[in-house]
């Protein structure tokens, strides 16, 4: 699989390019919106991996300018930008798929081979969205819906609320959600996990969903009644 790659933080391409490369994707990498455009045009890959914040042109202008010209190669955007606004921006905007930074390599990996997936089975359905209560992850997206808004929710709280709707009913342990929620933060301490459940507990409110600690199991969403 061909991946270009776009980013303008040389320690984060160089990482990025070493780290997919040895799950064996074919990476190109690019720090500049033009030479991305540039190197879309000559040689389409199967998936673009674009990071917002760019030097000279910025990662939507690149995106709205690909889609306009025909370019249909999925994109996954990358970036520190974790509000609802933003992704619904660049969703808007043409891409596919948004993760926040930071990100768990095992999941940008799996985000990948699913948008290429995806786009070599145009015209089949679609896995379906992952419901609990009232609460509705949007599998393409990755946005959290409570009925049909979209919950305003920071990066952490997103990967927190993804984790637990991935196994409803069933308890995450606390050192799993930290991983997924602190990806390679060795200077946070163990217990922010709790600080983002206390967030995120409040903003599932009206949900129909209860966030439920299991002391020394972990967490779980639980649908009321």
């Amino acid at each position: 699989m061909k991946v270009l790659l776009v980013e303008d933080d040389p320690s984060m391409l160089a990482t990025l390019e070493r780290a997919l490369s040895r799950r064996g994707l074919a990476v190109t990498g690019c720090n500049d919106g033009q030479q991305a455009l540039d190197r879309w045009h000559a040689a389409p890959p199967d998936v673009v991996l674009l990071d917002l914040t760019l030097p000279g042109m910025d990662g939507l202008d690149v995106l709205a300018r690909a889609r306009r010209s025909g370019l249909t190669t999925p994109v996954l955007i990358l970036t520190a930008r974790g509000t609802v606004g933003d992704r619904v921006i660049g969703l808007n905007t043409g891409a596919d798929d948004y993760l926040p930074k930071p990100f768990d390599l095992d999941e940008l990996e799996a985000r990948v081979r699913a948008l290429h997936r995806r786009h070599h089975t145009a015209g089949t359905d679609s896995p379906a969205d992952q419901r609990v209560g009232r609460l509705r992850l949007e599998r393409d997206s990755g946005a959290v819906y409570r009925g049909d808004e979209v919950l305003d929710l920071t990066p952490r709280e997103l990967a927190l609320v993804q984790a637990l709707m991935a196994r409803p009913g069933h308890a995450v342990s606390k050192e799993r959600l930290f991983e997924l929620v602190f990806p390679g933060e060795s200077d946070v301490q163990f217990e922010a996990v709790e600080v983002v459940v206390y967030r995120l507990r409040k903003k599932l409110a009206g949900s129909g969903v209860s966030l439920v600690t299991l002391r020394g199991l972990g967490y779980l969403l639980k649908a009321e009644g």
